[in-house]
């Protein structure tokens, strides 16, 4: 097991293999670069600068940005390595949300970046106690700029050093906080070591060589790209930081950075497989046939996929035509990406690989830091439908307590990765911390089962969720149940489902309330005939979609409804017709066997 900290790859780079173009993001449409050298000499400045401001190890400092930069990286690094907590906030949360975090957290600075975050957290300062002040990453009349703490490059850095020193691989390095869909958010309580075991374990498995060109674009408040920065350091690739909007097209960084390695979200390949086929559908004649034939070979593609004779010749006429076009969309010399966070669809695995883009999901969570298992980007590591076999070092247990089907069962993980717990919270680490036999497992809530792969290994599926909780395709986590609560506390709603799992949005089913429908139908002259009738009608469609409307004004971006669909018949505990009730006996909802009831009209939100 490695004694590394996180701060130590940085020196390894600068001793090994240094970089001119270490670390870089675009300023004013120009990519501009920091060598390794330039970066060290940022953390050092920014660590004493830290000191100056009377912080010591074991404060926090949080950060909120909605794209990562090399100021950013400094910083991070800076706290790294004189023991001060970065607590990393998700740019798209509430106030309310950054004030609990403020609080709980005991944050004594925020550095934020550009948008409306200043705005957000400004907010939430004023009912923050302990926050003595806002920082932020570029200039703002109201505040100071990150740098202005730098302290100057001749200064005495023996304080920085005598504690760097004293920081060990057990310590704790950041407080990263649950996006808090089950209530407020947690913050999961990693160490050096938990996130070096990640760093270390990928190492074997990702195709990165120093000095390769990796695009990193997901926000550094997630730990899967945060423990990434940290990977790439280690590994002495150039990262450049952009956007998801600045991606595509004949002028987005993908062609201009033309990367080896990134990591995504499937909601993003997702996006990338519906752009490829509705270019496919303006097509005419031949190319038309041409890409759809195309298209019809990957369906066929699986790992070790060696076509012979005539059909190796297809697959090389394919090749030229067609799947070069989408490798030069990605730039041209993509040698793998990872995805995780949420399910990626088969078909979009199938096309990317049958195209020449090494795609593997994985699989973790941000209390393992995160990973716990990872498909190899080799074809005898690898296993499609799966998310792979465990890391070595890693545990998976199998517990089948429950209503399982056969060789199914709650997730339950070992490994050096899992979290210290959850900070102030010893009942909710209770509740996610199991000892069996006096050892300690980490209760992921997701259900799934172990099935025989290629070489020999064991590989994990996911098949559920236990927990009450939705996970979109971007792998954001959002709780139904509050959402649904709202919506049945109108008038116009008897009941409400929201469904999104592995979607790229929230939806809703609603089922009308008769008695409110008929009372609003009568106020505004529409003659009642019966529920399946109004439930088509041009102005109740309106009327609901007014109150989808006040309804999201309550919620956060991801769980905001984007579609419904309204029902004519309610939900029972008891079915007559020998068909399977939608409510248990206490009036719960049975999500299973609604979305099976429904499936047509939940697929017609999404076509």
């Amino acid at each position: 097991m490695s004694d590394k900290r996180l701060f130590d790859y940085l020196y390894d780079q600068l001793r090994e293999h240094p970089l001119e173009s270490a670390f870089g993001s675009k300023k004013d449409g120009e990519w501009r670069y920091v060598s390794t050298e330039q970066m060290v000499d940022w953390v050092n400045r920014a660590s004493l600068g830290l000191l100056r401001l009377g912080l010591r190890p074991g404060d926090k400092v949080a950060t909120v940005v909605y794209q990562a930069m090399p100021e950013w990286v400094a910083l991070d690094y800076a706290m790294l390595q004189i023991g001060v907590l970065n607590v990393p906030m998700y740019p798209t949360i509430s106030s309310r949300e950054y004030e609990y975090i403020l609080n709980e957290s005991e944050a004594q600075y925020c550095f934020v970046g550009e948008g409306d975050l200043y705005e957000k957290v400004l907010s939430a300062k004023k009912k923050t106690s302990g926050l003595k002040e806002m920082l932020t990453f570029y200039d703002h009349p109201e505040a100071r700029r990150w740098d202005s703490i730098l302290a100057p490059a001749d200064s005495d850095f023996a304080e920085v050093e005598r504690i760097k020193s004293t920081i060990r691989p057990d310590d704790l390095a950041t407080l990263i906080y649950t996006s808090g869909t089950t209530g407020n958010p947690k913050g999961v309580m990693l160490t050096h070591r938990n996130i070096v075991f990640n760093v270390e374990a990928l190492r074997k498995l990702a195709p990165i060589r120093p000095g390769d060109r990796i695009l990193s674009f997901l926000p550094v408040s997630h730990v899967y790209e945060r423990v990434g920065v940290y990977a790439y350091t280690a590994y002495g690739g150039s990262v450049s930081f952009t956007g998801t909007d600045n991606l595509g097209g004949e002028t987005g960084d993908l062609r201009a950075i033309r990367p080896h390695f990134f990591t995504c979200v499937p909601r993003l390949l997702e996006k990338v497989y519906e752009r490829i086929y509705a270019k496919g559908l303006e097509l005419k004649g031949l190319k038309r046939a041409l890409f759809f034939w195309a298209l019809g070979l990957a369906e066929h593609w699986d790992f070790g996929h060696k076509p012979q004779g005539l059909t190796a010749i297809k697959w090389k006429i394919a090749d030229r035509l067609i799947f070069s076009k989408w490798r030069e969309a990605l730039g041209g010399e993509v040698r793998g990406m990872t995805t995780a966070a949420s399910a990626c669809p088969m078909k979009v695995l199938r096309t990317f690989n049958a195209a020449g883009i090494r795609v593997r999901e994985g699989y973790g969570l941000t209390e393992a830091s995160p990973a716990l298992t990872f498909n190899a980007f080799d074809d005898e590591h690898t296993m499609l439908g799966t998310v792979g076999p465990v890391l070595e070092g890693v545990k998976i247990r199998i517990e089948p307590s429950g209503e399982y089907r056969p060789g199914e069962g709650e997730i339950l993980a070992q490994s050096p990765g899992i979290m210290v717990g959850y900070y102030k919270q010893p009942e909710k680490t209770a509740e996610m911390i199991r000892y069996i036999d006096g050892e300690r497992w980490l209760v992921t809530g997701d259900v799934g089962m172990l099935a025989d792969g290629p070489g020999g290994l064991k590989y994990l599926k996911i098949t559920d969720r236990k927990k009450e909780l939705l996970k979109t395709s971007g792998g954001k986590y959002v709780a139904p149940t509050p959402i649904e609560s709202v919506f049945k506390e109108h008038r116009l709603v008897e009941q409400a489902m929201v469904v999104g799992e592995n979607r790229k949005f929230v939806s809703a089913l609603l089922i009308p309330s008769a008695e409110g429908l008929k009372e609003w139908s009568q106020k505004h002259d529409i003659p009642w005939t019966n529920m399946p009738d109004m439930i088509q009608h041009p102005k109740v469609l309106e009327r609901y979609q007014m109150l989808v409307e006040r309804v999201n004004a309550f919620f956060g971006h991801v769980e905001q409804v984007k579609k419904f669909t309204l029902l004519p018949t309610q939900w029972e505990p008891i079915k007559t017709d020998g068909s399977e009730a939608e409510l248990t006996p206490t009036l719960k909802l049975k999500r299973r066997v609604i979305m099976q009831k429904f499936e047509q009209e939940i697929e017609g939100m999404y076509q």
